[in-house]
């Protein structure tokens, strides 16, 4: 019920998909600019190497390797290209040792760009929190940029502690993934190709889950500084404490998690990519939504699906026990 409820209530909130995608397309066109001038002024050696261009190469000897070991249930091909990347990689690696000044000073940059450019997009994820919070709560339809502008003394604090984690978090994912991708076939060379469907069907289990766990694990903490008003590190002890309803929410963070990935794939690959546009912003809105609905569901609050269905709405069902959703 919560997942159909979060669902219904995102198509009511469509309007504000278009306001996030404008925003995100300025804002990546400004960040990317900025990041490109960075890498053209201090790398331009090392896009001019051979070095680069034997790494960049890579990906097509990937698919290939792929191909070999799935058709053929032959993993040399694959042992091949990782020993292939290690070499290329040290060849790169050393050309980067030769000019580590001039490079320290563009990785920072570039850094910098990126986590400024995630905290921007995620004061405009914030304000689309404030009106989904107000659309749900008494139904108003509040303007962007009034929202905006509104939480923006608890949205900046909340990017400041939340794209760090995120990010030290994502990457710890992306490396457990890499190694059961690249490591699981060998451990089961006896299956032949099945192997390596194994270990891909396996990656790609763990790498959603992983961020399911990590939404239902902070799904309480934007609506604890919106709907209660309590500061940044306060809302999110009260997320990763409020265990009662912890595996429904993982639950549901799942399921949508899996229709994310299923409908931006297909948008992808049947609209030549240009469904992503609208399909990547609906994804955003759906979260901050589902992440509202756990919300107003576990602490038994009345919340507006439609203008004239209101969840909740019996005050003699007790919360958290006889409701369903």
């Amino acid at each position: 019920m919560r997942f159909k409820r979060s669902l219904a209530i995102t198509m009511d909130c469509f309007s504000n998909v278009f306001k996030l995608l404008l925003y995100r397309l300025v804002s990546s066109a400004i960040f990317m600019s900025l990041m490109y001038l960075i890498l053209r002024l201090g790398l331009s050696f090392v896009i001019k190497s051979e070095e680069f261009a034997e790494l960049a190469g890579m990906a097509p000897q990937f698919f290939n390797a792929l191909s070999t070991s799935l058709s053929d249930g032959n993993f040399d091909a694959l042992q091949e290209f990782q020993l292939s990347v290690r070499g290329a990689l040290t060849g790169f690696v050393h050309l980067l040792g030769a000019n580590i000044g001039s490079i320290i000073g563009s990785v920072i940059g570039v850094c910098v760009m990126y986590l400024l450019k995630r905290i921007v997009d995620g004061l405009a994820q914030f304000a689309l929190a404030g009106i989904v919070y107000d659309r749900m709560d008494v139904y108003a339809q509040t303007h962007f940029s009034a929202s905006y502008f509104k939480y923006l003394d608890r949205s900046i604090p909340y990017q400041l502690v939340y794209v760090p984690l995120s990010f030290v978090y994502d990457v710890g994912s992306l490396l457990a993934c890499w190694f059961l991708f690249f490591y699981l076939p060998t451990l089961f060379a006896s299956l032949g190709a099945a192997s390596v469907v194994f270990s891909i069907a396996l990656t790609m289990t763990v790498l959603i889950s992983m961020q399911a766990l990590k939404l239902a694990f902070i799904s309480g903490w934007i609506p604890a500084m919106i709907a209660e008003g309590k500061g940044v590190l306060s809302a999110l002890k009260e997320s990763a404490k409020s265990a009662k309803d912890f595996g429904r929410r993982f639950a549901g963070f799942l399921v949508g998690c899996y229709c994310i990935v299923f409908i931006n794939v297909g948008f992808a690959l049947f609209t030549v990519g240009s469904g992503l546009l609208l399909t990547i912003p609906v994804s955003f809105v759906f979260l901050i939504v589902m992440q509202f609905v756990n919300y107003f569901e576990e602490h038994g609050r009345k919340y507006f699906v439609f203008k004239n269905d209101i969840a909740n709405a019996d005050d003699d069902l007790p919360p958290r026990t006889e409701m369903r959703g």
